[in-house]
């Protein structure tokens, strides 16, 4: 009898998959808020879609200043939260420290590595989508003057910087106006003088505006759209903040970051090391919608399309700002 039952028992397991690990999801945004229509939101959206698949909830949280992370995350990994998602570079140092300490916690970074053993990195060849989009600027301009407007002045946003101003002059740009709003974390999160740089760049000639500074941007392309010209946002697709007046958006998939380490979790395929997304990975490109197709034209499409195609092929080798801090353009 014995027998039997063990056998039936044998029999009903091999019948049943196996079940996905059970996980309690978590994502730290960073300064800016969830609602910044651009980085952290585009994070807050991966999450998002996760919970709407799966059904599984997640915690969230938004720092409010610097020395909240240590405390913030470990209160998630105390409470048993698994994984953690961290958005955004300022992370770093304090997850070098966490992670030692909660081994068994899986933990995800974007746009920066930590070489831990249960920490994922995600990093992003911003310089790769940042070209794309300034091929496409020059090509709108009727000046042959464009700006970019970046937030915290360091090297990941002068990636940014650097690509544009690549595709830009490949593309017939003359002069690339570019500012930064700050050096310090609030620079994420100043529409006001973003909106003040962009009229003094439109002031010098500039007739299409690229913002790379988080919740900054929007001043930024209010300012574009105010005074008539053109727009480029970044990380979300922001192309509805000023339907018209946004010629594209230099979309990083920050999304399919959370989304995948959530999810990778949770069907126990989560890996750590380093994720390095370009246009090949699918990682950055250029946002197309009903909000600016009018303003698109099939040659700019078409030049976007074969710039896309020729870094992907290694035909045009975009700079890497942060491989030995210049920009050769």
């Amino acid at each position: 009898m014995k027998r039997m039952v063990l056998g039936l028992l044998a029999a009903t397991a091999m019948s049943f998959p196996a079940f996905a690990a059970d996980i309690k999801p978590a994502i730290i945004y960073d300064l800016g808020g969830k609602f910044d229509k651009s980085f952290n939101e585009s994070a807050f959206n991966g999450a998002e879609k996760f919970k709407s698949e799966t059904g599984v909830e997640y915690r969230d949280f938004e720092i409010q200043n610097d020395a909240q992370r240590e405390q913030a995350l470990r209160k998630f990994a105390e409470d048993g939260n698994n994984p953690i998602v961290m958005a955004g570079f300022s992370w770093a140092a304090t997850l070098e420290k966490v992670s030692a300490d909660f081994p068994d916690t899986k933990f995800a970074i974007i746009d920066m590595v930590v070489d831990k053993p249960n920490v994922r990195s995600v990093v992003y060849k911003e310089q790769e989508g940042s070209y794309v989009v300034g091929v496409m600027a020059a090509m709108a301009s009727e000046t042959k003057k464009v700006g970019f407007v970046g937030g915290m002045d360091i090297p990941l946003i002068r990636r940014f910087g650097c690509g544009y101003v690549g595709g830009a002059k490949a593309a017939g740009a003359t002069d690339v106006i570019q500012n930064m709003t700050g050096d310090t974390p609030a620079a994420w999160n100043d529409p006001t003088k973003g909106g003040e740089i962009a009229k003094s760049q439109i002031d010098q000639g500039a007739d299409v505006v690229y913002a790379a500074a988080g919740g900054t941007g929007v001043g930024v392309l209010q300012a574009a759209a105010d005074a008539g010209k053109l727009g480029i946002g970044v990380d979300s697709n922001q192309n509805g903040l000023q339907p018209g007046k946004i010629l594209t958006s230099m979309v990083k998939r920050v999304d399919v970051a959370v989304y995948n380490a959530f999810m990778d979790a949770k069907n126990d395929k989560f890996t750590p090391g380093i994720n390095d997304l370009g246009l090949k990975e699918g990682g950055v490109d250029y946002a197309m919608d009903e909000n600016n197709k009018d303003l698109v034209t099939e040659e700019m499409k078409a030049a976007a399309e074969k710039a896309k195609a020729d870094i992907i092929a290694g035909t045009i080798k975009v700079h890497d700002y942060m491989s030995d801090n210049s920009c050769p353009y």
